[in-house]
């Protein structure tokens, strides 16, 4: 969930992310995640590749990636 969220909540932010790297923190399920928001340019300038990876301290757990364009 922690994942989806933020990738959701990029997509409605309505504008397309700056290239490079961010991390958050999510609550969910009594716990605290942390999530690490990657954006990478694609070849087509109006895309870029975002993906979301959920860690538990330095043990990844999950990444869901998705290309987002502009609006």
């Amino acid at each position: 969930l922690c994942a989806e969220n933020s990738l959701i909540g990029l997509r409605l932010a309505r504008q397309m992310p700056q290239v490079g790297d961010d991390t958050q923190t999510c609550a969910q399920a009594g716990r605290e995640w942390a999530v690490r928001l990657s954006v990478r340019p694609t070849p087509n300038p109006n895309f870029v590749r975002v993906q979301a990876q959920v860690a538990d301290g330095d043990k990844p757990l999950l990444a869901l990636s998705t290309v987002m364009g502009r609006y």
